[in-house]
């Protein structure tokens, strides 16, 4: 937000969230005269504050408020808060003009709200240009060998000792395979990662693995882009799911990888498999390690697999995300005049 960019005013004033800060939002939308508010809301955003979510009482005289929400987790409030936590992430729903859930997970809890959009988010690597980067090179591989791809932060919830164990499993079968982690390794959002990355490195010398495992630090977009479609699969095991949650997942679809996955939780037409991805039941080592068997002996599989993930990018297009938002900030200032 430090940024110059022509046509587009920004601000970027509040670095502390609380009673007072309110009022100084009011201000800014009076000032700057706005239409509509929207937040995007994520309940580790905003410091913690509990007041963010009266944000809607707050401005109800000068702006209909929209609220993203990127997840209906319970936000910290203090210890034993117990069901408020809950309720406080739900009120901010009910007071929010309108809503905009990012996934079908959170879209089923705010159905019943009469202004709701599913509106996915998009990928945050946009970049289409060349990039003479290749996994297969990176890591080394002969050309026998099967080079997988993870892409995100080393966390809990991906799946990586599953993916471990079936890289073993490979190695059973007389398949080699190579692991390329793109991108920055853990992050500052979690400090969880940290310990968790190191017993993931533990987990590698268990298993034999440590010459298959190859680290490319963070990356730009180019290289992001030339990695993933290099690899012969991208995996990403995720314990719960995949999910329109997983900005990770959406980058690779985005750029056409072909990406092994984990069935959703909840229904999601959009996910189809072995057409735009190969999905397996979560937790399950056999079953992944028998669908990367599978596409490794299937060429025309990978290709089907890629060609699918470049059609369903368009659920993520950030064209169809911005007129999305577009009908649902007229909805709510109609309603609102």
């Amino acid at each position: 937000a430090g940024e110059q960019v022509a046509g587009v005013h920004l601000t970027a004033e509040v670095t502390r969230w609380h009673l007072g800060t309110m009022r100084r939002v009011v201000d800014w939308a009076q000032s700057n005269r706005l239409d509509v508010v929207n937040m995007h809301y994520q309940t580790a955003a905003y410091g913690m504050s509990p007041w963010i979510h009266f944000l809607p009482e707050a401005l109800r005289n000068t702006a209909p408020l929209v609220t993203t929400f990127h997840d209906l987790r319970f936000p910290y409030l203090f210890p034993k808060a117990g069901p408020l936590r809950d309720w406080i992430v739900m009120r901010l729903a009910r007071a929010s003009a309108g809503v905009v859930p990012t996934n079908q997970e959170d879209a089923a809890r705010l159905a019943l709200h009469q202004r709701c959009s599913l509106i996915p988010i998009g990928s945050n690597v946009t970049v289409k240009i060349a990039s003479d980067v290749d996994a297969r090179v990176f890591v080394r591989a002969a050309a026998e060998d099967m080079v997988l791809a993870f892409f995100g932060f080393v966390n809990r919830v991906k799946g990586l000792e599953d993916l471990l164990a079936a890289m073993v499993g490979l190695r059973e079968r007389g398949i080699t395979a190579r692991l390329l982690m793109v991108g920055d390794r853990i992050g500052t959002s979690d400090p969880t990662n940290i310990q968790y990355a190191e017993q993931i490195d533990a987990l590698i010398a268990d298993h034999g693995l440590t010459g298959s495992i190859h680290w490319t630090g963070f990356v730009d977009g180019a290289d992001v882009r030339g990695y993933l479609t290099t690899a012969d699969a991208v995996v990403m095991p995720f314990r719960d799911g995949a999910s329109y949650r997983r900005s990770s997942m959406i980058v690779a679809i985005h750029h056409g990888a072909a990406i092994v996955t984990t069935q959703p939780i909840v229904d999601v037409p959009a996910f189809v498999d072995r057409e735009n991805l190969r999905l397996v039941p979560p937790n399950n080592v056999p079953a992944l390690t028998d669908a990367l068997t599978d596409l490794y002996n299937n060429p025309a599989l990978n290709q089907t697999l890629r060609e699918g993930a470049l059609a369903l990018s368009e659920e993520f297009s950030w064209a169809r995300i911005v007129s999305s938002y577009e009908a649902i900030y007229q909805q709510v200032i109609k309603d609102f005049v």
